[in-house]
């Protein structure tokens, strides 16, 4: 089986305006901002409006997307509180999600500027995993980078320290190192901010997993990298998508839509999200984030924009707006 795209749908904008939009089965809520932390109440006025209107950042294009046929929302978070009260909509609506949490110790150089206290953190991922079930709550530890006074074994030490406190509410740990080079913009705001961040070298990469994965034998959980090039099978260490067909299905198998678009697992390979980088084992998904809308402000972020773009664009799209651009 091929994906050839989302099935499109007619809908009415709320100025009165036909429209065609596409209709995902799966929805990606974000890679590009943190919905849960600072749009919630967005996602939710969208998701009852049944529509909302994304822009192409690469070349300013609107689209639609209806949530008509939205069976899964896959959440990505540092901070899931503000959303918490608006899950039970999704719960009478019949659409199934689950969490991707990031939850790092950066507290000590100054990185996340725009996260909730890390103890803070650590009891939201209690709370939610208490609340949802801990399947539906994978951790990330994501990126994983060094700096002054981080190197491998004390940022093995802080993982491990994150780990004692939330294994009891998760089944996953997913780790992605850092991929500062990439983006000139990271580099730049990097070398501003200072204090010497930088990306792992490989061996300092499979030195990291070697010393994780023996900190993290007594937890129990499963540890897979994310998008990643390098090779760490030989460790006991999987290669994970975080929008994952196997994980849909094992938490959503009796909703009947989302597996007959999921299909038998021999035939999933087709599902392979295309858009995303060539290491990265995602199934599609229609992501209804935007670039630039996160006020976390973390210094590694490659979405991350001017402190005031954020805040333009928070007001506007707070105000009247169908989409975050």
């Amino acid at each position: 089986m091929t994906f050839k795209g989302w099935n499109k749908v007619p809908i009415q904008t709320e100025n009165g305006d036909s429209i065609e939009a596409v209709a995902p089965v799966i929805v990606s809520a974000s890679r590009r901002t943190d919905i849960p932390a600072f749009h919630a109440e967005w996602f939710v006025r969208r998701l009852r409006a049944g529509y909302a209107r994304w822009v192409n950042p690469f070349n300013g294009r609107a689209q639609y997307v209806s949530f008509a046929g939205t069976r899964a929302v896959v959440f990505w978070t540092k901070n899931p509180w503000p959303l918490l009260p608006h899950l039970a909509e999704l719960d009478r609506r019949g659409i199934g999600y689950y969490f991707q949490f990031t939850l790092n110790d950066y507290e000590a150089e100054g990185l996340e500027p725009g996260v909730p206290p890390l103890l803070e953190r650590i009891a939201m991922f209690r709370e939610l995993a208490q609340t949802i079930g801990k399947t539906k709550v994978v951790w990330r530890a994501d990126p994983l980078l060094l700096a002054d006074g981080l190197e491998v074994d004390r940022l093995v030490e802080r993982v491990a320290r994150i780990g004692e406190r939330v294994h009891p509410w998760t089944e996953t740990l997913v780790i992605a190192f850092a991929d500062i080079e990439r983006y000139a913009k990271v580099q730049s705001r990097l070398r501003e901010f200072g204090r010497g961040c930088r990306e792992l070298l490989p061996e300092e990469m499979r030195a990291f997993a070697e010393r994780l994965v023996v900190a993290a034998r007594p937890w129990g959980l499963a540890i897979a990298t994310c998008a990643e090039a390098i090779d760490l099978t030989d460790l006991g260490i999987g290669r994970n998508k975080c929008i994952d067909d196997k994980l849909l299905a094992r938490v959503f198998g009796h909703d009947e839509e989302l597996m007959r678009f999921l299909g038998p697992d021999e035939v999933r390979d087709g599902l392979k999200d295309k858009g995303q980088r060539n290491a990265c084992g995602c199934i599609v998904s229609k992501d209804v984030g935007s670039y630039g809308t996160c006020p976390h402000g973390c210094r590694y972020c490659y979405a991350m924009s001017s402190d005031r773009a954020i805040a333009t664009s928070r007001a506007r799209h707070h105000a009247t707006d169908a989409s975050l651009a």
